[in-house]
C-alpha cells in the first residue's frame, strides 16, 4: 500500500543543494513522485510501503541532506508491569516517522525521536489508545494539568480507598471460609445455624461486590488485553479470580453439574486475591511517588515569586512573568527567583543546592547568582540574565528529568523477557491444570483449580519492569542533590564498570588559577617592558596561564593598553602578536623550536622551574629569546584526598596534561597519581586516552576545558567539572556542580551503589519467579502434601513489588563517598568515608 510522506530536510540553501536531495530520493528503492521545496526546505514523495521510509532517511543522511529529528516526551497511563512497557514501544515504535522509543515504567513516561513533518502527535495518542495505554502531554506541556507528584498522590488515595472497601467486603468471607476449614467447632456451628448454603450465598454477595468494585480495575485493564492477545498483569489476576469465581458459583448454585467430592467454593481465595494486590498497589503507588521525591526538591526551589523594579516601584509579580534584564530585589534569607548578575549590594548565598559546598559564597558587583540559591544577611539588586526553562535550575531539572528517564542496556535484556512473560505464565498455568487433570489425585478438579489459579497469581512482571528504572530515578536523584549530575543515562551503567580515571590538571587537578613566580629575563631586555609586553598579548587570551600574566602586570601598574595587532593563537603551541611593532611570542618551548629561537641555557631554567612544578613558558621578541616565564598552579586543597579515594575503590588514576614532563610529575608526586602523560596537544590526549585504556580497560575522564571537549568525548565516560566551560559540559556524560575531585568519587560511588541495587532488584524479581512458580504449580505436592494456596501466593505477588521500590528507595540514603560539608584538606586525611564499591 503506497503512502504518502513529507520530510522536513535540513542543510539545504541553494538550487544545487535541492537538485542533490532530490536525486538522493529518486534513487531510493520504492521512492516515487519526489518534489523538493527550496524555501520550505521539505521533501515530499510517494513510498510503495512505510518499512520503506527507513532507506528514504538513511539515503538523505547519506547525501548530507538528513531528515529533520525532533524529541518528545509523552505521559502514558495504564502501565503496571514489565509486559506493558514492551507493548506500548510496540504501538509507538509502529507510528511512521518513529526513530526511537524508550519507555520508562517507574516514571509512566515514553521518550520517542522521530521525523519532523511525519510524525502526527495526534498519531501517537491514537496508537497509545489502541494499545490500551492512554497518553498524554507532560505536565509542562498540559498548562493546567496536576504534577506527576499530585496524580501519584490522588492514584495512591484511590487505591488506599478502594483497599479498605474490598479489606471490609473481605474479612466476613475469609472468616466464614477458612474459619469452618481451621476450626471445625466453627464449621458445625455454620452448620446449626444459617446452613452451609447461606454461607455459601453471603460468601457469594460479599465477593461479587469486591469484584465489580474496588476490583473491577483488573477486568476493565485485563480482559481488553486479553482480547487483543497482549495480556498483562491486570488478564493474570482477572483470569485467576474470575476462574476460582466462576467455579465456586457453579458449586453454589448448580452444584450437580460436579463431581461430590469437587463441590467446595473459593471465593474467599477471589477476594482476597483482590484485596492484597490492591494493597500491593497502593503500596507500590507511595513507593513510586516517593522516587521522584528529588526531583520534587528541585522543583520546590523555585520560587514562586519575585519582587522588581518596574517604574520606579518594587513590585512582587509571579516569578513565570520574569524578562531577560529585570531588576530584581532580594531580601536576606530570601530565596532567588532567578539567575542574573548583581549590580548592587554585598551579600554571601548559600550555593549547597548547585554544588554541594554547605561555605555561602560572597556575592558582590558584577558577581554572578544563580535561581534557587538562598541570600544571606545582605540584600541585594540583580538584572536578570536567564528566566524560566532557561536558568541553570531548570536545566538541571531537565537534565536529571531525561537521565531518569533514560534505558540502560542491561534494561534491553529484560524488556524482552517480560514482554514474552505473561503470555508465557499464562501458557504454564493451562499446562499446569491439564498436568493435575491428567495425572492428579482425587479431587483432581480442585487441586487442578488451586493450582492453576496460584500459577497465573504469583507471576509479578511487576517487579521485573520496576527492578531497573525505579533505582535509577532514586540514583540519579540522589545524585542531583550531591552535585553530580548524570547527563546520559547509560553513563550511570559505564562509570561503575571503569578501571582507571584520567584527569586534566589545569583546573581539575589544580586551582586553574595560576600566579606569575618567575620572570627570568634574557640579556638586554628590562622586566617592565617584557611584561607589559607579554601581558598586552595575553590580555586577548581566556586560558588561566595568560589571566596569571595579566594580573601580575596590573599588580606592577603594567595595565596600560599597548597597541596590539594580528594576535593568533596557535592551538597547542602559544599566541603570537604584534605590540608596538613588535613580533612577540608567548608559548611552550615546542613553539619556540618551530620558530627557529634558540633557547640555550635558558632550557635547563625552564627546566629547572618544571622539576619544582612550576608552568615554563618562554617568551620572544622580534625573534630573540625575551624570558622565562614561570607560572605556579596550586593543587586543589582536595585533590590528593579524592585521588586517595580513587585508590580506596579500586580504581588507577593518570593525569594526562600538555604540560611539561617535569611539572607534570611534580604534580603527580604531590597528589599520588599513578601514571602521567605530558606535553600532548589536544588530539594527542585522543591517543592517550586510547593507550591508557588498551592496558587497562574502561576508563573515566575528568576535565573542565574547551581543549578537554574531544578527550571528554572520547573517553568511556566523560566528567565535566561544573566550573568548566559550556564545550566541556556539553560532551560530557557526567557534569560536577561542585569545583573539584570529590564529585568525581561521589559520582563513581552513586554510579555502584546504584548498579549494584539494579542486580539486588533483577536478582529478586527473576529468582521470585523461578523459585515459585514451580511451588505454585505444585512439584512439592508429590513430597509434602502442601499446595501453595492462591491467597499466599497472591500476598507474595503483592510483596514482590513492594520489596523492589523499597530496595530502590534505599538509595536515597547515600552518603557523599567524601564529605563536602567537611572543610578540603591537601592530605589523605581529608577521606572520610569510603564504603566498599559493592554497596
Amino acid at each position: 500500500m503506497s503512502f504518502k510522506t513529507n520530510l522536513e530536510i535540513e542543510k539545504m540553501t541553494c538550487g544545487g543543494c535541492a537538485a542533490r536531495v532530490d536525486r538522493a530520493l529518486s534513487a531510493t528503492e520504492g521512492v516515487q513522485d519526489v518534489s523538493v521545496n527550496l524555501a520550505g526546505e521539505t521533501a515530499q514523495f510517494t513510498l510503495d510501503d512505510k518499512a520503506m521510509l527507513k532507506n528514504a532517511v538513511d539515503a538523505l543522511d547519506t547525501a548530507g541532506y538528513p531528515a529533520r529529528r525532533g524529541e518528545m516526551t509523552l505521559q502514558i497511563a495504564g502501565m503496571n508491569c514489565g509486559s506493558c512497557v514492551g507493548r506500548v514501544e510496540q504501538a509507538l515504535a509502529a507510528v511512521p516517522g518513529v526513530l526511537e522509543v524508550s519507555v520508562n515504567l517507574a516514571s509512566e513516561t515514553a521518550h520517542l525521536r522521530y521525523l519532523k513533518g511525519v510524525t502526527d502527535r495526534a498519531e501517537l495518542f491514537t496508537a497509545a489508545e489502541a494499545a490500551g495505554y492512554p497518553a498524554s502531554l507532560p505536565d509542562q506541556e498540559a498548562g493546567d494539568s496536576p504534577s506527576q507528584s499530585e496524580r501519584k498522590a490522588e492514584e495512591a488515595r484511590k487505591l488506599a480507598r478502594d483497599t479498605v472497601i474490598a479489606g471490609a467486603l473481605t474479612l466476613p468471607v475469609f472468616v466464614l471460609a477458612m474459619g469452618a476449614h481451621m476450626i471445625p467447632a466453627f464449621h458445625h456451628w455454620i452448620e446449626a445455624t444459617i446452613g452451609t448454603q447461606t454461607s455459601w450465598l453471603i460468601q457469594f454477595v460479599l465477593t461479587t461486590l469486591v469484584l465489580v468494585w474496588p476490583g473491577r480495575r483488573f477486568y476493565r485493564i485485563g480482559v481488553p488485553a486479553l482480547l487483543k492477545r497482549a495480556p498483562d498483569m491486570n488478564s493474570l489476576v482477572s483470569v485467576g479470580t474470575a476462574a476460582a469465581y466462576l467455579y465456586s458459583l457453579v458449586a453454589t448454585f448448580a452444584p450437580a453439574l460436579l463431581p461430590a467430592d469437587n463441590r467446595a467454593v473459593y471465593y474467599e481465595a477471589a477476594a482476597v486475591i483482590v484485596t492484597l494486590i490492591l494493597l500491593g498497589r497502593w503500596l507500590e503507588a507511595r513507593a513510586k511517588g516517593r522516587t521522584g521525591a528529588a526531583i520534587q526538591s528541585l522543583l520546590d526551589m523555585q520560587e514562586r515569586t519575585a519582587r522588581v523594579e518596574r517604574d520606579g516601584a518594587v513590585t512582587e509579580i509571579p516569578a513565570e512573568a520574569l524578562q531577560t534584564g529585570d531588576i530584581v530585589v532580594v531580601r536576606p534569607g530570601e530565596r532567588l527567583p532567578t539567575d542574573g548578575a548583581v549590580i548592587d549590594g554585598k551579600t554571601r548565598i548559600d550555593e549547597s543546592m548547585l554544588t554541594g559546598e554547605p561555605v555561602p559564597v560572597e556575592k558582590t558587583t558584577g558577581d554572578t547568582v544563580t535561581g534557587g540559591t538562598v541570600n544571606g544577611a545582605g540584600s541585594l539588586r540583580f538584572r536578570a540574565t536567564a528566566v524560566g526553562r532557561d536558568t541553570t535550575l531548570s536545566q538541571i531539572i531537565r537534565m536529571v528529568e531525561d537521565a531518569q528517564g533514560a534505558k540502560l542496556p542491561i534494561q534491553g535484556l529484560v524488556d524482552r523477557i517480560t514482554l514474552w512473560f505473561v503470555p508465557a505464565v499464562m501458557a504454564a498455568a493451562a499446562l499446569t491444570v491439564l498436568v493435575w487433570l491428567v495425572f492428579g489425585p482425587d479431587p483432581a478438579l480442585t487441586l487442578a483449580l488451586v493450582a492453576g489459579v496460584s500459577v497465573l497469581i504469583i507471576a509479578c512482571p511487576c517487579a521485573m519492569g520496576l527492578a531497573t528504572p525505579t533505582s535509577i530515578m532514586v540514583g540519579m536523584g540522589r545524585a542531583a542533590q550531591m552535585g553530580v549530575l548524570f547527563r546520559k543515562g547509560d553513563a550511570l551503567q559505564q562509570l561503575g564498570s571503569v578501571d582507571i580515571v584520567a584527569l586534566d590538571k589545569t583546573g581539575t587537578v589544580t586551582q586553574g588559577r595560576p600566579e606569575l613566580t618567575e620572570l627570568e629575563l634574557a640579556p638586554g631586555f628590562a622586566r617592565a617592558d617584557v611584561l607589559a609586553r607579554l601581558a598586552a598579548v595575553e590580555a586577548r587570551s581566556e586560558h588561566p596561564i595568560a589571566q596569571a600574566i595579566v594580573r601580575a602586570a596590573e599588580n606592577e601598574g603594567l595595565s596600560d593598553k599597548a597597541e596590539l595587532t594580528d594576535f593568533t593563537s596557535i592551538t597547542g603551541f602559544g599566541v603570537s602578536a604584534v605590540v608596538d611593532g613588535a613580533n612577540v611570542l608567548v608559548g611552550a618551548d615546542r613553539l619556540m623550536e618551530r620558530e627557529g629561537i634558540d633557547l640555550g641555557d635558558h632550557a635547563e631554567t625552564a627546566a629547572s622551574l618544571a622539576r619544582d612544578g612550576r608552568t615554563a613558558l618562554f617568551a620572544a621578541i622580534d625573534g630573540q629569546l625575551a624570558a622565562v616565564i614561570g607560572v605556579a598552579d596550586p593543587v586543589k586543597p582536595a585533590s590528593r584526598a579524592a585521588i586517595a579515594a580513587l585508590h580506596a575503590q579500586g580504581l588507577k588514576v593518570a593525569m594526562i596534561t600538555g604540560d611539561r614532563e617535569e611539572t607534570a610529575q611534580a604534580i603527580a608526586r604531590e597528589t599520588g597519581i599513578d601514571h602521567v602523560v605530558a606535553g600532548v596537544l589536544p588530539d594527542g590526549k585522543l591517543a592517550a586516552i586510547d593507550t591508557l585504556r588498551g592496558q587497562g580497560g574502561k576508563l573515566a575522564f575528568v576535565g573542565d576545558g574547551i581543549n578537554d571537549a574531544p578527550a571528554l568525548a572520547q573517553a568511556d565516560v566523560g566528567i565535566a567539572i561544573g566550573t568548566g566551560t559550556d564545550v566541556a559540559i556539553e560532551a560530557a556524560d557526567v557534569v560536577l556542580m561542585s569545583g573539584d575531585l570529590r564529585g568525581v568519587v561521589n559520582a563513581l560511588t552513586v554510579s555502584r551503589r546504584t548498579m549494584s541495587n539494579i542486580r539486588q532488584n533483577l536478582f529478586w524479581a527473576f529468582g521470585y519467579n523461578v523459585a515459585l512458580i514451580p511451588v505454585a504449580a505444585g512439584v512439592l505436592y508429590p513430597l509434602t502434601g502442601l499446595m501453595l494456596s492462591p491467597m499466599l501466593a497472591a500476598g507474595a505477588m503483592a510483596l514482590s513489588s513492594v520489596f523492589v521500590l523499597s530496595n530502590a528507595l534505599r538509595l536515597r540514603n547515600i552518603r557523599p563517598a567524601m564529605d563536602e560539608r567537611a572543610p578540603a584538606r591537601d592530605r589523605a586525611s581529608g577521606l572520610h568515608t569510603v564504603p566498599s564499591p559493592a554497596e
